[in-house]
């Protein structure tokens, strides 16, 4: 990757032996290594490491988890909040293992459409609640700073599954919740 870099950097017109850009690839490698890191997890795994049996069937909502990925068109980085919610069945996932599921999907090139679904989809297989729901608020660099340049645009996705789909209440109760500000 490092090869590939040096030639990136010769290709825009600057000089990959100058002083400033000399250890460029290798922080370039490592930053990528991080940001696609998710290719190397399974979120099946992160899930099945903290179930715990409990009679809870009520929404559980875990919300404002920080997302940063990279969009897979231009390899400009997207970063805004998911809010998770599930009801439980006869399981309950220790808590901080939602926004580690949504960590690996987001540390893969993504479109933001996919990796909304993708998180719902891997909660429902390997939780298997009643019903997950994800919204996903997102600002996109390569809306920002290049193509059509708006500066204060922002995309919202959701994936609804089970009950979030099937029963307006729940759904109204979720929306509602994610929509609430608070003073903690």
């Amino acid at each position: 990757m490092q090869e590939i870099i040096k030639q990136l950097l010769s290709k825009i017109g600057e000089d990959p032996e100058r002083e400033g850009l000399l250890n460029t690839p290798l922080r370039v490698q490592k930053s990528y290594d991080f940001l696609t890191s998710g290719y190397k997890q399974d979120p099946c795994d992160i899930i099945q490491s903290a179930l715990f049996e409990e009679a809870c069937d009520e929404m559980v909502l875990v919300r404002d988890i920080e997302i940063y990925s990279l969009c897979e068109h231009h390899l400009l980085p997207f970063y805004g909040k998911c809010h998770v919610a599930y009801m439980p069945d006869s399981h309950v996932v220790g808590l901080s293992k939602i926004p580690r599921v949504v960590d690996v999907f987001a540390k893969r090139l993504q479109v933001q459409e996919r990796l909304t679904n993708q998180i719902a989809d891997v909660l429902m297989e390997c939780l298997q609640p009643k019903g997950v729901a994800v919204v996903i608020e997102a600002r996109h660099l390569c809306m920002l700073m290049r193509g059509v340049q708006k500066q204060n645009t922002s995309v919202s996705t959701s994936a609804l599954r089970g009950l979030f789909k099937k029963n307006l209440s729940t759904r109204e109760e979720f929306m509602q919740l994610i929509v609430q500000r608070r003073n903690f």
